[in-house]
């Protein structure tokens, strides 16, 4: 007979990295998984650190209405962080506290919801919990508007800034195209991606054809050629009158030189960067002449839940919902991936992956994805991109016009170890 009764131990789940217009979705589809098997589960205050310091959250203190809100607000719920754990050898200090809290809490389960180096750090955590003796499943979540994971067909929160992008391309397109007779003649929008050019990628959904916006995307995987950008945006403009450019933050010149160095790093060892869009307008402007406007959309493509996609909420709720399920079975060091299985009509699942394929792992655009001339993207991109946007995720409104987003109590939990420096 199956037995009834209920797993031992609690789940901890965590937030890691830059958030997503549905990576609370996830969040919802974690915790809703784990009460429907009578796990409780604890969230980590903003990620790893949360973990670290023992600042965990108690999220059966939040009412069922409340964490079903989470399907439809922005942001990260839980906080979230950028700190990487680094390597066994130097750093075993860390991951043996971590050790040390999921005993004193009796969690059994930890859920990282991130990009590459989260799924590092849920690796690492399992193999340590073996060597330490200590049964701890951890299941990485896929998370990021990069969507630059390996193995993943795509990855929660790229739909919906693929969808922010080509909207605002679209629309922007046709302001410029209005005041081009006598203003603007160039348009330029900087698209985040350092080393993936998926989201400028998303941006030629907006139109197609030479005539139509974008006229030009540069892409991180394609080395910048001064002189092919200038002919181009030259012709442009001389033949439509106007032209849009849609420029990844991550575009580097032959020298392989990000553009917009700014020289700094962040927690990750990341290259800080200072922004493309302007030393292109400055180009434009030296060597053209053209009157130019560029626009930075920096955190609102990614929390722009009003302009979500269907798919891409869809896909982050069942994520963490597969998540549970795979960490209940008894699951180990792997992930939820999705998997197409159709492109017309869209189809798609849900299949474990192992972490080891994926940690510290970057999925770039394919060269079968790009132009000829590097410019923009071909039929088989648009195969690709096209279902990811599709549908509506609407949010509910008040009565002052703005969106109802749920703001969690996020009760904390008392700690039992002592205290940790990070």
């Amino acid at each position: 007979m199956k037995s009834t009764s209920k797993p031992q131990g609690r789940l901890l789940y965590a937030q890691s990295g830059g958030v997503t217009a549905v990576i609370n979705a996830t969040a919802a589809g974690v915790i809703e998984a784990a009460r429907a098997q009578g796990v409780s589960v604890y969230a980590a205050r903003n990620g790893i650190l949360g973990a670290l310091r023992e600042d965990l959250i108690d999220t059966g203190k939040e009412t069922k209405a409340a964490i079903a809100a989470l399907r439809h607000t922005p942001g990260g719920a839980f906080g979230s962080c950028r700190y990487k754990l680094k390597s066994l050898d130097s750093h075993r200090v860390e991951y043996e506290r971590l050790i040390e809290v999921f005993r004193a809490h009796d969690i059994r389960w930890f859920l990282y919801n991130g990009g590459n180096d989260s799924a590092d750090t849920a690796l690492k955590i399992s193999q340590l919990g073996k060597a330490m003796g200590y049964d701890i499943r951890c299941i990485g979540v896929p998370k990021t508007v990069d969507n630059d994971l390996a193995v993943t067909d795509c990855c929660p929160g790229f739909g919906s800034v693929a969808k922010f992008t080509a909207v605002s391309t679209l629309e922007a397109s046709l302001d410029v195209a209005s005041m081009a007779d006598t203003s603007t003649k160039v348009f330029i929008l900087e698209v985040m991606g350092r080393h993936a050019g998926w989201i400028a990628a998303a941006a030629g959904l907006a139109g197609e054809g030479a005539d139509a916006p974008p006229h030009l995307i540069l892409f991180p995987e394609k080395a910048f050629d001064e002189t092919a950008f200038l002919a181009k945006v030259k012709a442009t403009v001389e033949r439509v009158g106007w032209c849009t450019v849609v420029a990844s933050e991550g575009l580097r010149n032959k020298e392989g030189q990000f553009l917009a160095e700014a020289g700094t790093r962040d927690a990750f060892g990341h290259s800080q960067l200072g922004g493309v869009a302007p030393v292109l307008a400055a180009l434009v402007k030296e060597k053209l002449g053209y009157k130019y406007h560029w626009a930075l959309p920096d955190y609102l493509q990614r929390s722009a839940r009003h302009l979500a996609s269907h798919t891409d909420a869809e896909q982050a709720y069942a994520v963490g919902k597969a998540a549970v399920e795979y960490a209940l079975a008894g699951m180990n060091a792997v992930m939820p991936v999705i998997v197409r299985t159709n492109d017309a009509p869209y189809r798609w699942k849900i299949t474990p992956a192992p972490l080891a394929k994926i940690a510290n792992r970057e999925k770039k655009m394919p060269a079968s994805f790009l132009t000829r001339d590097g410019f923009g993207i071909t039929a088989a991109a648009r195969r690709y991109l096209a279902p990811l946007i599709q549908g509506e995720a609407p949010v509910p409104y008040g009565k002052n016009g703005l969106p109802l987003y749920v703001l969690l109590k996020n009760t904390a939990v008392a700690k039992r170890c002592e205290v940790f420096s990070t």
